[in-house]
């Protein structure tokens, strides 16, 4: 694969903007544990990182609607005016794709939120110039709209999109950003030098889990890994900030667990987030959804090993 031709320079010393997707934990009857699932919240804005709600990390998927009004409502309310943003999802529902996906951002913004568009197997079919046209009628119902670009290895009605779709979607002034999770440096950065280029207030949020560092090219991130540990992020961004040469050892750690968790089966990460946050103390148990797919048990002793590496780090 070759390197795209005005790959993106590293921007030093720039505030990075990062969103964490919470992990929705369950209890050991298969239900949303709300009252941890509210302490990550905390944890999340203590940290000085926004958190998203409602992503693929909080299991979207499995969740009903009536489920995912709950957590929408449980965040609103924690929330008292600090920022959160929250997947506008609509795979699976009957009825007009423009009118269900405004059902949803409506929701979101009426209670204060930033609705992130998930995609869905109907907006994945439309022919290039109806998905555009599709995207322009959800975004002229909101003050800003974050959307999604998601690789199928983590859905299967997701979709890494044509520059040219980019492009038009950053002509669309209330998107203001996109999350990518292709999992693949090279269309990132392909879509930052179009951002730069095209739009520079567009945010770029990098979905890589197995490549964090893009943070150093100008991306944001929006990512699953940063609720293993939210507290190491911020600390990261904080390094990057100030020209702290310490960020590179920090980082190489938090990505040395992004490897670890998100190897095959991808899915399987959002149990390695509950094994590791019981680790830390975080949560009683590891449970996950019935349906969810987990790691196996000898994969705590790997994450016990690199929680003492970060700590080290900090002590």
């Amino acid at each position: 694969m070759d390197v795209p031709v005005g790959l993106p320079p590293i921007v030093p010393n720039r505030s990075i903007e990062g969103i964490s997707a919470v992990l929705l934990p369950f209890t050991e009857e298969g239900r949303p544990d709300e009252d941890a699932f509210l302490a990550h919240l905390e944890r999340t804005w203590a940290a000085g990182i926004s958190p998203a709600v409602n992503m693929d990390t909080g299991y979207v998927h499995l969740l009903s609607r009536a489920e995912r009004m709950r957590i929408l409502d449980l965040t609103a309310a924690a929330a008292q005016g600090r920022p959160f943003v929250a997947g506008a999802f609509v795979e699976g529902e009957e009825g007009d794709l423009v009118s269900l996906y405004v059902r949803e951002t409506d929701a979101i913004q009426e209670r204060g939120g930033t609705p992130i568009l998930f995609q869905s197997t109907p907006l994945i079919s439309l022919p290039d110039d109806a998905l555009v046209e599709t995207y322009r009628r959800i975004a002229a119902h909101c003050t800003e709209l974050l959307i999604f670009e998601l690789g199928t290895m983590f859905a299967p009605f997701g979709r890494i999109y044509p520059l040219k779709i980019v492009r038009q979607w950053m002509e669309i002034p209330p998107i203001v950003g996109l999350k990518h999770s292709s999992l693949r440096r090279e269309p990132e950065w392909q879509r930052l030098e179009l951002r730069n280029q095209v739009r520079p207030d567009f945010r770029i949020y990098t979905g890589n889990d197995l490549a964090i560092d893009m943070v150093m090219y100008g991306s944001d991130y929006l990512l699953g890994l940063s609720t293993f540990a939210p507290d190491f992020f911020a600390l990261r961004d904080a390094y990057w900030r100030a020209g702290d040469w310490r960020f590179y050892e920090l980082n190489d750690v938090l990505q040395y667990l992004g490897h670890f968790a998100f190897r095959p089966p991808i899915p399987a990460y959002r149990h390695s987030a509950a094994q590791f946050l019981k680790l830390r103390g975080w949560l009683r148990h590891d449970a996950t959804p019935p349906q969810a797919s987990r790691r196996p048990e000898s994969d705590q002793e790997v994450l016990e090993k690199i929680l003492a590496q970060l700590e080290a780090l900090v002590l």
